[in-house]
């Protein structure tokens, strides 16, 4: 009788954002709503993602595959992270496009949820209420991401 009033049902890409901490506060017709601004890439294994130096554009979510983020350290490169489905990376870009200070490289086969900054910047302007949502959980994932520096800094200092 009041079918308009029930929750959307999910596709499986949405359950998907649904589980990542950028997208988990959104309510399912949020998600909804932003799933056009959402672009699938797909890379085969050992395909660059972006490079290091590069203009930031967009944010990644892994939706299926690994990837591996390192970056130039002493003539070497330096492994910074290994991600799994679920995990994001990029994120800085939404924020500005400053040159990417690491280089991503698909270590499978991996699909990406692709997130770019001027999509973002216009939902910030035609619906702030899920653009609020988004920049406060990237907001407290860069939070995270700055303390547990600060705490390697200061071990490191102690050293």
């Amino acid at each position: 009788m009041f079918g308009f009033l029930k929750s959307p049902t999910l596709s499986p890409r949405l359950l998907q954002l649904k589980a990542s901490p950028l997208f988990d506060t959104l309510t399912p017709l949020e998600l909804q709503s932003i799933d056009g601004l959402i672009h699938e890439r797909r890379y085969l294994a050992d395909e660059i993602i972006f490079d290091e130096g590069e203009e930031g554009q967009a944010l990644y979510l892994v939706i299926s595959g690994r990837v591996l983020i390192s970056r130039l350290h002493h003539g070497g490169r330096e492994l910074v992270a290994e991600l799994e489905p679920g995990d994001f990376f990029g994120d800085l870009a939404l924020l500005d496009n400053a040159p990417r200070n690491a280089q991503t490289r698909a270590i499978d086969n991996c699909e990406l949820a692709v997130f770019f900054r001027g999509d973002f910047l216009g939902l910030m302007e035609t619906d702030a209420v899920i653009g609020y949502k988004i920049a406060l959980a990237l907001a407290r994932h860069l939070g995270g991401r700055l303390r547990e520096w600060m705490v390697g800094a200061s071990r490191t200092e102690v050293l």
